[in-house]
């Protein structure tokens, strides 16, 4: 029997829509099943995905609330009068951001329907290779049939089942951003000026995926004025360059965030007067110590939201170490006419604009004559710490791991961005370094950047790298002044040389 879908895609987060309304583009039948499995917590949210609900939209509206904050501290140093205390309310932030994330939910279900693509929000699983069995909310199935199937269901973030009382007395990121009240609730002084100030924990441990989900939260919630804790096992921003992670923790803890280095939690447990007591293990010191706190977040990676899917029953082959599904360059499984694209996929970046343009690509090839992969080289992205840091290509320790430590080149340089001077802001951790080829031409391999406005800065630049852009060509490329981006313009002073890399003059 004829199939009834073209394609059907599980999965309605930025690489499932993506897919669906470019094959819908070619007039083909296309349906997207989407259904939210509530938090632990009990938090549940519209189509769209982790980015739009509870990523990197409501993530960086949160941000840019703490960097208002930083800004009103700036503003009396340029004169504006500011009536003291100013304090921030969470309820009024968090309100504002929850309705522009429903209006997003919105947009996607109209575009939907404008684009003719049919939209089911059911939990789907593979009854066999071309169909799938959909359930509602309220226990309903529907079978549905595709010629072509995509797998975009994305990943959860994880809890540590083997700490008592996580799951329990715990939020993640997927509760933070959907909290009515602030995660904090005692009242205590903050400099330099009176503000609400709520004890809450963020613990990571970085063995996942993700460890920027980490302390982009414990940044945005310091800078609103929350005493934040970041517990971490191991390193800051595994998978980044390890010298701009040790700066941006350096500027956090600056900043007022505390780490707990070298530690990991045994234990949550609920007190009499209703907080968290957090029992954890140091492990330079071998002590164990305990405090109490208003909140417990966890944000020890994300896993692929695979178990209902039946992927098994139709031979779909995934990882066994990472439970993520195993595609080719083409996005395709070990199963014909079943593909998978973003956060699912092994080994490939977990942003939103990759799984974009993977998905579209993915509908052109199927229905559009395309032959044309995705490219997952030279991806840029953005940690959006209160001190932002952008980065495009290699970080130094891959590069020297590709390359040989002799046959790399890095121009570095601590700069002072000039909205900083006058507002006396410590510069300390503003610094780029970009990473080049020693041979002939010195091909750009990597640049990183520290400072305001990281992805504005590093989004131009990926193009130039993306092009393969070498250290002459960019020499030769004029600055835009007064700006922080002109100075990678300028970068000339090499770290082999060992001379001081702070620039001086306007």
């Amino acid at each position: 029997g004829k199939n009834e879908y073209d394609l059907l895609i599980i999965g309605g987060g930025s690489g499932g829509l993506a897919c669906a309304k470019e094959a819908a583009k070619f007039g083909r039948k296309v349906a997207v099943l989407d259904y939210v499995e509530p938090s632990p917590q009990g938090t549940k949210w519209g189509l769209g995905g982790t980015c739009v609900n509870v990523g990197c939209i409501p993530k960086k509206l949160m941000h840019q609330a703490a960097l208002l904050g930083s800004a009103i501290k700036d503003a009396q140093h340029y004169g504006w009068n500011i009536a003291q205390p100013v304090h921030h309310t969470w309820s009024v932030m968090a309100q504002a951001v929850q309705n522009y994330v429903k209006s997003l939910n919105w947009g996607h279900r109209v575009q939907l329907q404008d684009k003719k693509v049919k939209y089911f929000n059911m939990k789907g699983s593979f009854s066999d290779p071309h169909t799938i069995r959909g359930l509602t909310k309220a226990g309903k199935e529907t079978i549905v049939t595709a010629e072509n199937i995509v797998i975009a269901t994305g990943g959860r973030p994880k809890y540590p089942m083997h700490i008592a009382g996580a799951l329990e007395y715990g939020i993640t990121s997927d509760d933070l951003f959907w909290l009515k009240e602030s995660p904090g609730k005692t009242p205590l002084v903050y400099y330099p000026f009176i503000l609400h100030l709520w004890e809450i924990i963020v613990y990571i441990s970085l063995t996942g995926s993700s460890p920027d989900v980490s302390l982009e939260c414990a940044g945005f919630l310091t800078g609103i004025g929350l005493e934040t804790t970041v517990m971490m096992r191991s390193i800051p921003l595994r998978g980044f360059d390890q010298q701009m992670a040790s700066l941006v923790t350096e500027h956090m803890e600056s900043y007022g965030t505390k780490f707990l280095k070298r530690c990991f939690p045994t234990k949550v447990e609920k007190s009499e007067s209703n907080r968290l007591q957090v029992t954890w293990k140091n492990t330079d010191l071998c002590t164990e110590v305990t405090d109490s706190f208003d909140t417990v977040m966890w944000a020890v990676g994300r896993a692929p939201d695979t178990e209902t899917l039946n992927l098994e029953t139709v031979g779909v082959k995934t990882n066994s170490e990472t439970g993520k599904i195993i595609v080719d360059a083409s996005e395709a499984t070990s199963v014909p006419h079943i593909y998978a694209v973003g956060d699912i996929t092994e080994g490939r970046p977990e942003l939103t604009p990759t799984a974009i343009a993977a998905g579209k690509l993915l509908a052109q090839r199927l229905f559009g004559q395309s032959s044309e992969l995705m490219d997952y080289d030279n991806v840029p992205t953005t940690v959006f710490t209160p001190l932002e840091y952008g980065c495009v290509g290699l970080s130094e320790e891959a590069a020297v791991q590709c390359y040989g430590s002799d046959n790399i080149e890095v121009y570095h340089a601590y700069y002072k961005p000039l909205e900083f001077t006058v507002a006396e802001r410590d510069a300390a951790q503003c610094y780029m370094k970009m990473v080049c080829l020693r041979e002939r031409d010195q091909r750009i391999l990597g640049l990183h950047f520290i400072g305001p406005n990281a992805g504005e800065v590093i989004q131009g630049f990926a193009l130039g790298i993306k092009c393969g852009a070498t250290y002459p060509q960019l020499m030769k490329t004029i600055g835009i002044h007064p700006t922080c981006a002109e100075e990678i313009t300028k970068l000339h002073i090499t770290k082999g040389s060992g001379l001081d890399a702070t620039v001086t003059g306007c």
